[in-house]
């Protein structure tokens, strides 16, 4: 049997398991069980299977995931999130959008201090949707800039995504998280000039956020910064000592960890239910990852041993057309893929494929990498699936519909298309970073 047919019957395989409901990580673990006993038989299939489970299970970098979940759920619950807006919003003074505005720059900093996507847009969805639309924003300006930005995560050191791209393509994280910076700054720029030219056209879309407080002199409204400075020490914290040099990536997820605890204690929030729901959040989470792992691992490994890698590679490589056009076509395959799979599925299965082309084509595969985490951010806000929404459908008003959630995250799916697109033919706008810190 052919491998373009063994190929057509995996995926047929990999559909029919998820369209009866069977979870992705058990339908690519059971698929590659299958797949390995057939070819090799009972005994060394499974020895083959384990075998790529324990490799990819050993590796010191996965452990930076826990260390990153946990952070971001003590985070979430230790209230950081609640000042840092409100400090935001006074700091920002009176001027029309500036809520939405400072909703971006919060996504930001919450970002570069959790690294994991779906806290922070539930974060967002209970404290900005509710004090925008109170303030009378347009609804779908409100829900789209919350979805957009809290998807920032899922580019913005330190990236979770990132950081198992960097496992499965076998590159540098701390090169990743450099090279992801600027452009996820590029991203939150557009968001921010989008808001800003909306509601200078229109100004009904957005009044002005009229306090006593923003309309202090500047200085005076200094002292409000102490919303701002705990989450500034804990970025400083856990960057700082990426790109110093001093800490690995995993290291400085420890350092992250310890310096949400020291942020609740501070609070006063670091209370026994606090940590143990914390904790219990954790496993929960990087448990359904690592099933999500066991499965695409052993599943790529299994198709890769009996030629699909080398048959998936050689379709790339033949194709005639310019080798960026390539790269554009690994995207589109991305999108495709994010339609039904989870992303940490779509890596374990696309990565190790792609990013060998990658290189033969003569392509850095950090660069390649960015794009695939702004190709992820992509299918984060995209229907149907688009978790995104389904974040913020859960903590936002019963009268909002999923299908206007929707509808209001596609004028910012094009921008985000916008900043592929840009890093896609300036490669440098990533990579210069990186190429700094050699």
């Amino acid at each position: 049997m052919g491998i373009e047919i063994i190929t057509l019957l995996i995926v047929v395989a990999l559909l029919g398991l998820m369209a009866l409901g069977v979870p992705l990580g058990i339908t690519t673990l059971t698929v590659s069980l299958a797949t390995a006993i057939l070819y090799f038989g009972e005994r060394a299939g499974f020895f083959i299977v384990a075998a790529n489970v324990g490799e990819v299970l050993h590796k010191y970098e996965l452990i930076a995931v826990p260390f990153f979940v946990f952070m971001a759920n003590v985070l979430e619950r230790s209230g950081i999130a609640q000042s840092l807006f409100d400090s935001m919003a006074i700091l920002g003074g009176r001027f029309r959008g500036s809520v939405a505005v400072q909703t971006c720059v919060v996504a930001v900093v919450l970002a570069a201090m959790s690294g994991i996507m779906g806290g922070e847009i539930v974060m967002l969805g209970l404290i900005a949707l509710p004090q925008m639309l109170r303030l009378g924003y347009d609804r779908k300006l409100s829900i789209g800039i919350i979805c957009a930005a809290g998807a920032l995560a899922t580019l913005i050191p330190p990236s979770v995504v990132l950081i198992v791209y960097g496992l499965a393509a076998q590159v540098s994280i701390t090169k990743l998280f450099a090279a992801s910076a600027v452009p996820g700054l590029i991203l939150a720029s557009l968001f921010i000039t989008y808001i800003l030219v909306r509601v200078r056209l229109n100004p009904a879309l957005a009044p002005i956020y009229d306090i006593p407080e923003t309309g202090l002199p500047l200085f005076q409204r200094v002292k409000f910064l102490k919303g701002v400075v705990l989450p500034g020490l804990l970025i400083g914290a856990v960057l700082g000592v990426i790109y110093s040099g001093v800490a690995t990536v995993t290291e400085a997820a420890a350092v992250g960890a310890v310096g949400a605890l020291v942020v609740a204690a501070i609070r006063n929030e670091l209370t026994w239910k606090m940590a143990r729901d914390a904790m219990r959040q954790t496993v929960l989470t990087v448990g359904s990852i690592i099933w999500l792992v066991l499965g695409a691992v052993s599943l790529i490994g299994i198709y890769n041993r009996i030629g699909g890698g080398e048959f998936l590679r050689g379709l790339l490589t033949s194709l005639d057309i310019a080798p960026i056009l390539v790269i554009a076509v690994m995207m589109l395959i991305v999108m495709l893929l994010g339609t039904f799979l989870e992303w940490i599925a779509i890596i374990f299965i696309t990565v190790p494929i792609f990013a060998p082309v990658v290189v033969d084509l003569g392509f850095d595969p950090v660069w390649f990498g960015v794009l695939f985490a702004m190709n992820i951010q992509i299918y984060y806000l995209s229907p149907p699936f688009g978790p995104a929404c389904f974040f913020l459908k859960s903590v936002a008003p019963k009268d909002i519909q999923l299908q206007e959630i929707f509808a209001a995250v596609l004028p910012f799916i094009a921008l985000q298309a916008v900043g592929l697109f840009l890093v896609l033919f300036f490669p440098d706008l990533a990579l210069w970073l990186p190429n700094l810190l050699d």
